[in-house]
C-alpha cells in the first residue's frame, strides 16, 4: 500500500490510528530484532494460506522482525543495481514486488488478528508489529537511487502501458512528497518540521481523547430513558442492567450519537451537546485546550508544503486526489450546495412544525435536531429498525449478495472447508471465474460480534483487511478478510441484521471486490493500492445503491419466520428514509469539507473561518461557544487533512456509476452488460489507471453531481418547491 496515494481506509475510525500513513519515515517505534532464524513461511500453511490456528504473538513478532530486516537488505541490494540499470521494470521494480510479498502477508495476518481476535493480537503487540513493518516498507519510498531510477525510466522515449506509467508516477510522487528533492540544510529543516508536526498531532489527539473521557453525567430518573432502545440503555447502565439505573452519559460516539436521538429530556440533551462541542475549547479545563496546537499543525503543514514546492498544504494534498485541484473540489461543493441549501430551509420548517404540533414550544436548536428527526421519520414512514431486521436473516442476505455479484460480474463464490481460521465462526470462500477450475482470489468472513475480542465503533460495524495483493511476478492471488460485528445467533435464534447493517455488509463487500477482482500485475498498483484518496470508497458505495432497488431488496430479504420478502410499502419507505432531511445532512458534509480545505488554504484564524462559513451552510444560527473544530481529529491528528471532502466525492462518483445500471433498466437494456463493463474498469483496473480515466471508460463522459442529488431526493424536492 502506498504511503501517500490512498488513506488507510481500514483504520480511519480508530482513536489512535495505527495504520496512519505519515509523510516521512521517521518517528516510529522500533522493536527488538529477534527471531532472525525463523522461517519465512512460519505463518503459512502448505496451501499458501495463513496458519491461523497456530499463530502466536511471538511468531508474528519474530516473522515481522526477520522479514523487515530482509526487506531493508533487499532494498539496499536493489539500490546498488540502480546505477547501471538498463530496464528499471526488470531490474528494480519487479524485484521490489517480490520483496513485498512475504512482508505484506505477514503484516496482513497481524492486522486480521488485531481486528478479529484481540486476545491473540493485543493492541500493544500490534503497534510494535505495525511500526516495524511500516518502517521497513518506507525504505523504498525514501530511496534516492530508486527514485532516480523511476525518473530515468519515465524519461526514456518508449511507450509505456497505463500500469507501467502509474507505477513510475507512484514512485516519483512518493519520493517528491518524502522530500527526496530537498537537499542539505533544507532537508534538515524539513525533517525538523515533520518531527514537530508529528508531536503536535500526538498532543492534539491525546487531549481530545482525554476531554472525551472526562465528561460524564448520571441519570437516575427512568422517565428520561423511556424511549431508549434496550441496547443503548444497557450500554449506559452502570450495573449492565438496561432496566435499572443509574445510567451514565458519556461523549464516546457509541453513547453520544444514539443518546442525542433518543433522550426526551431537553436539558440533558443541551448539557451533553454543549460538552461535546466545547471539548478542548478552554471554556472548561484550560489544560486540555487545543487551539494552540491546531494553529501549530496548520503552520507546520504550510511550511512542509512550501518546502516541497507547493503554495499551501491543500494544493499539496491534491497531488494524491482524483479531483486534481482545490478549485475543482470547490466547484463541485458549490454545485451541491446550490441544490441542498434551499431544501434545508424547507426541511427545518417542516421539522419545527412537527415538533410544535406535538407540544414543543421552543425554537429548534442543534441539540434538538437528532431527537425530533428520529421521531418524524417514525411518524412519516413507520420506520422501525427492530421490525425491519426480522426480514434480514444473515445467511439469506449473504447468499443473495453472492448471487447478485455472480450475475453482475460473472463469478462464483464457493465456501471452502477445512481452512485454518482464527475462530470457529469464520468461514473461507474462493472466488472463481464462471466455468473455471481454479480460484482467482479468496476471502475470510468473520460476521459475529465477540465481546472483548473485536474492535467496535458506533458508525462503522465492519472492516476489510487486504491480507495479500495480487502480484503477477510472484503468482500470488488476492486475499482478504471481512470482519463484522453483527448479532450472533442464539441457540434458537437467527442472526438478524438491521437495514443499516445490511448496508455495511454490502459496502464492505463492494470495497473488497476491488481488491479481489483486480487484473493488474504489479501489486503496487493492483486493486486498492495506488487509488486516489477521493476514489477509494467508490466501489463500496456503488454496492449499497443496489439496496434501494426493489427487485434486489425482495431477493435479499425473507422474514425469519415466514420467509416472506420485505413488503412493498416498507421497500418504498427505505428510499424515503434515505432522503429525509437530506438537504440538512448534505449541507453539514459540505460545510465540513469546505472548512477543512479553507483551513489548509489560508492563514485566517480558525474561529473566524468557522464564523464566516457557518451561515452559508446552516439554517440555525452559530452558537458562540461552539468549538467543534478543536476536537476534529480527522483533519488535525489523523490523515484527512485537506481530504475530508473525499468521503463526499466518492459518493458523487458512486451515484453516477450506479445511474448507468438504472438507465439500462429504464431502457430495457441488459444490466449484466453494464456489470461486465464495471468489472472491466473499476474492479479490474484498480490503481493501475487514473480514476478519472477509469470513469470515462465506464461512463463515456466526466462525472456529474446530478445522480447523487437524485438519489437523495433533492431533485424531486427542488421541483416540488418550484
Amino acid at each position: 500500500m502506498a504511503s501517500f496515494l490512498r488513506p488507510n481506509v481500514l483504520f480511519r475510525h480508530l482513536k489512535r490510528p495505527l495504520l496512519q500513513n505519515t509523510r516521512n519515515s521517521g518517528y516510529v517505534v522500533l522493536i527488538p530484532e529477534i527471531g532472525e532464524d525463523s522461517e519465512k513461511s512460519v505463518l503459512l500453511t502448505e496451501n499458501g494460506l495463513p496458519e491461523f490456528t497456530d499463530i502466536t504473538i511471538e511468531k508474528c513478532i519474530a516473522a515481522i522482525s526477520q522479514l523487515s530486516l530482509e526487506y531493508e537488505n533487499g532494498v539496499r541490494q536493489i539500490e546498488d543495481a540502480c546505477g547501471n540499470c538498463k530496464n528499471a521494470f526488470v531490474e528494480v521494480f519487479q524485484p521490489l514486488e517480490k520483496l513485498d510479498n512475504q512482508l505484506e502477508i505477514t503484516w496482513g495476518v497481524a492486522k486480521t488478528l488485531y481486528l478479529g481476535n484481540s486476545s491473540l493480537m493485543p493492541t500493544k503487540s500490534y503497534i510494535q508489529i505495525h511500526s516495524r513493518a511500516h518502517k521497513a516498507r518506507a525504505a523504498k519510498f525514501n530511496s534516492v537511487p530508486i527514485y532516480n531510477a523511476a525518473i530515468n525510466e519515465k524519461n526514456k522515449l518508449k511507450k509505456l502501458t497505463d500500469e507501467e506509467q502509474r507505477l513510475l508516477d507512484k514512485y516519483i510522487l512518493e519520493g517528491k512528497l518524502n522530500g527526496l528533492d530537498v537537499k542539505g540544510l533544507q532537508r534538515e529543516q524539513l525533517n525538523n518540521i515533520l518531527n514537530s508536526l508529528q508531536k503536535e498531532k500526538q498532543i492534539f489527539r491525546d487531549k481530545v481523547n482525554m476531554a472525551t473521557k472526562i465528561f460524564n453525567s448520571t441519570i437516575s430518573d427512568d422517565q428520561a430513558m423511556r424511549e431508549f432502545p434496550e441496547s443503548l440503555a444497557k450500554a449506559m447502565s452502570v450495573n449492565n442492567n438496561p432496566h435499572k439505573g443509574p445510567w451514565k452519559i458519556t461523549l464516546q460516539p457509541h453513547i453520544f450519537e444514539p443518546f442525542m436521538q433518543y433522550c426526551s429530556d431537553r436539558s440533558l440533551r443541551w448539557n451533553t451537546w454543549q460538552a461535546h462541542v466545547q471539548r478542548c475549547s478552554g471554556y472548561g479545563n484550560k489544560d486540555l485546550e487545543t487551539s494552540t496546537h491546531l494553529e501549530k499543525i496548520r503552520s507546520y503543514r504550510q511550511d512542509q508544503a512550501k518546502m516541497l514546492g507547493f503554495d499551501n498544504f491543500a494544493d499539496m494534498s491534491m497531488e494524491t486526489k482524483m479531483a486534481g485541484s482545490v478549485e475543482n473540489v470547490f466547484e463541485t461543493l458549490d454545485t451541491l450546495l446550490e441544490s441542498a441549501r434551499p431544501i434545508q430551509d424547507v426541511e427545518m420548517e417542516s421539522l419545527q412544525k412537527y415538533a410544535t404540533d406535538r407540544g414543543f414550544d421552543k425554537k429548534l436548536e442543534p441539540f434538538d435536531i437528532p431527537y425530533w428527526q428520529r421521531k418524524q421519520i417514525w411518524s412519516l414512514y413507520n420506520y422501525d429498525e427492530d421490525k425491519i431486521r426480522e426480514y434480514f436473516p444473515l445467511p439469506k442476505v449473504i447468499n443473495s449478495l453472492f448471487n447478485l455479484c455472480s450475475s453482475l460480474f460473472d463469478i462464483q463464490i464457493v465456501e471452502k472447508s477445512n481452512i485454518h481460521t482464527w475462530h470457529k465462526d469464520v468461514k473461507y470462500y474462493d472466488i472463481y471465474e464462471q466455468n473455471s477450475g481454479s480460484p482467482i482470489a479468496g476471502f475470510y468472513l468473520d460476521p459475529y460480534t465477540r465481546q472483548n475480542e473485536k474492535i467496535r465503533v458506533y458508525d462503522d460495524a465492519g472492516w476489510h483487511v487486504a491480507i495479500r495483493n495480487k502480484c503477477g511476478f510472484t503468482n500470488t492471488d488476492p486475499l482478504s478478510a471481512l470482519i463484522f460485528n453483527f448479532q450472533a445467533p442464539g441457540p434458537s435464534d437467527q442472526s438478524l441484521l438491521t437495514f443499516k447493517e445490511v448496508c455495511v455488509l454490502f459496502q464492505r463487500f463492494g470495497h473488497a471486490l476491488r481488491h479481489l477482482l483486480t487484473k493488474a500485475n504489479y501489486s503496487e498498483v493492483a486493486g486498492l493500492s495506488n487509488v486516489e484518496w477521493d476514489a477509494t470508497e467508490v466501489c463500496g458505495h456503488v454496492m449499497t445503491h443496489w439496496l434501494y432497488d426493489p427487485h434486489t431488496v425482495k431477493a435479499i430479504s425473507g422474514h425469519y419466520g415466514t420467509g416472506e420478502p420485505l413488503p412493498d410499502d416498507l421497500i418504498q419507505n427505505l428510499r424515503k428514509v434515505r432522503s429525509h432531511m437530506s438537504g440538512y445532512k448534505l449541507c453539514e458534509e459540505l460545510y465540513l469539507s469546505r472548512l477543512d480545505l479553507e483551513i489548509y488554504s489560508q492563514k485566517t484564524f480558525w474561529r473566524d473561518l468557522v464564523k464566516e462559513l457557518w451561515p452559508k451552510y446552516h439554517v440555525l444560527p452559530f452558537d458562540k461557544y461552539n468549538s467543534h473544530l478543536l476536537s476534529f481529529t480527522k483533519i488535525f491528528s489523523e490523515e484527512w487533512a485537506a481530504a475530508y471532502y473525499c468521503h463526499l466525492w466518492s459518493k458523487v462518483i458512486a451515484a453516477d456509476i450506479y445511474s448507468a445500471f438504472e438507465e439500462a433498466r429504464q431502457n430495457d437494456q441488459d444490466v449484466v452488460t453494464i456489470g461486465a463493463r464495471y468489472r472491466d474498469t473499476f474492479l479490474a483496473l484498480g490503481g493501475s489507471c487514473h480514476p478519472s480515466e477509469v470513469f470515462r471508460r465506464f461512463r463515456g463522459r466526466d462525472p456529474s453531481t446530478q445522480a447523487l442529488l437524485n438519489n437523495l431526493g433533492l431533485s424531486t424536492k427542488i421541483t416540488e418547491e418550484k
